[in-house]
């Protein structure tokens, strides 16, 4: 489909497709235009790629959907992040704690570097480059399929690998912290 052809398309579904971008929004019409810009600029300069095998209006309701779940995931992350550096500014910090701190993160990245590569990859880029799945599998070059069953087989395995090591029974204040990590 040629620019011309997509641009008729998306003007022709824009009304119904800012509809379904509101709905995925929570009726936010700000988030849901927001959305919506971002799901146009992605089709019309290829980043998604209409190929056929579903009708028009249904391939380009599913970019709306998982664009705005994307951003929602994004959002929330960000929220996460700020609270924690809100907590640690207010917070005064002892040095036995850094000093866990420290191990904590230094064994997680032990485990991350023992997973296969591609679950390593994945990981990475969901977790540390804030990357969606789709995403991570287009850098990957692999389905998107296949990038959540790696995704999902390591942090499995990651989880496994960090209970086994035993570090949160330490102390009472690292398991206090670490409880809401690990289910």
């Amino acid at each position: 489909m040629n620019s011309a052809e997509l641009r008729a398309q998306l003007e022709k579904y824009h009304r119904e497709s800012y509809g379904w971008a509101l709905m995925c929004c929570a009726r936010n019409p700000t988030e849901a235009e927001n959305i919506l810009q971002t799901v146009y600029l992605k089709v019309l300069e290829g980043k998604a790629r209409f190929d056929g095998r579903a009708a028009f209006k249904t391939w380009l309701f599913s970019v709306i959907r998982h664009t705005a779940s994307d951003h929602r995931r994004r959002e929330m992350l960000r929220r996460i992040r700020l609270i924690g550096r809100q907590e640690n500014a207010t917070q005064q910090v002892s040095f036995d704690d850094e000093i866990y701190r420290s191990e904590i993160q230094s064994l997680f990245q032990q485990s991350l570097a023992a997973l296969p590569r591609r679950q390593r990859e994945v990981l990475q880029l969901v977790f540390y480059h804030d990357l969606s799945l789709s995403e991570a599998a287009e850098v990957m070059r692999v389905s998107t399929g296949s990038a959540r069953t790696h995704y999902e087989r390591g942090k499995k395995h990651l989880r496994h690998l960090i209970l086994e090591s035993g570090v949160f029974d330490e102390s009472t204040i690292g398991r206090r912290k670490n409880q809401a990590t690990l289910p």
